[in-house]
């Protein structure tokens, strides 16, 4: 490990358990002096306890409040050095079709997903670097999107049009930022094995649509997904693939983390669209009769 004053610093975003959990713990062994974003003063003690190289920090990504707070803390903590990673991990996914969620819900995925991810970055710019009177390399962001960003699937539109948002926000960040030699990645796991899947197993259990045209194929989609969440990648794994696009001497672009790449990741990006919309209408009881 290196000395303390020469560690290098990341913050870490929605932290408090899951895939944000595992990417502030793997790189606090790493090496890292970790910040890592929660809600709850829980969560906070349970990272804390995780190592000593990770100090939680409060932030709620919707509050332009909690976000200056968090950069006041990363200020002064820094002391005139650059901040070395942003990791943009906070988020919410809610199931139900599009026609019939509610636009509130609709809303609070961008709020989180997207503008809560944007604030976030805006904020943290000057310390990454952008502000070049700070000493030590220039800082990475690392934004967490998923197989949704680029593969759309029906009952998650909400939050897969927040991830091609964040998607797109990367490549015109990374494109704008070369000017600093600041660079923008994008990591899009598939499904990950994480206690988010016991919770959503209640949570999606969403009496609203169950008399609708929907609620079967509302259903046996929830399975299908719920059931490739407990069977997908460890978390671990996509926080050993966060530290690489943090170090690495010529990171890729964007990541894809994906459990059977060919069939989740592969061939629905190759087929065209009209084959991908067949076969999910199959997959998911939605092909009419």
């Amino acid at each position: 490990m290196q000395n303390q004053s020469e560690e290098p610093t990341v913050l870490v975003t929605g932290a408090s358990s899951g895939i944000g959990f595992s990417i502030a713990e793997g790189l606090a062994g790493a090496g890292w002096k970790v910040f890592a974003g929660v809600r709850g003063d829980d969560d906070a003690r349970k990272l804390q306890a995780a190592h000593e190289n990770i100090r939680a920090v409060r932030l709620d990504v919707t509050s332009n409040d909690s976000i200056t707070s968090v950069e006041a803390i990363l200020r002064e903590a820094l002391s005139g050095r650059t901040l070395n990673g942003l990791v943009n991990n906070a988020g919410i996914a809610k199931m139900g079709p599009l026609a019939l969620q509610p636009m509130d819900e609709i809303r609070a995925h961008f709020e989180v997903n997207a503008f809560g991810l944007m604030a976030v970055t805006k904020a943290m710019l000057p310390l990454l670097g952008t502000d070049e009177t700070r000493t030590g390399p220039k800082g990475r962001i690392v934004n967490i999107t998923s197989v949704g960003g680029e593969v759309s699937a029906p009952f998650l539109g909400a939050y897969c049009a927040t991830k091609h948002a964040v998607e797109s926000f990367t490549d015109s960040l990374r494109r704008e930022l070369v000017i600093y030699d600041i660079d923008a990645i994008a990591v899009g796991p598939g499904s990950v094995k994480t206690p988010i899947w016991g919770k959503a197993e209640d949570a999606n259990k969403d009496s609203r649509y169950e008399s609708s045209r929907w609620g079967l194929a509302l259903s046996i989609f929830a399975d299908v997904m719920l059931q490739g969440g407990k069977d997908g990648l460890p978390p671990e794994k996509v926080a050993e693939i966060v530290e690489t696009a943090l170090t690495a001497k010529k990171p890729k672009a964007r990541y894809a983390p994906v459990p059977d790449k060919l069939t989740n990741w592969i061939l629905p990006r190759l087929l065209p669209k009209r084959v991908v919309d067949g076969f999910m209408a199959k997959r998911y009881g939605l092909k009419m009769k």
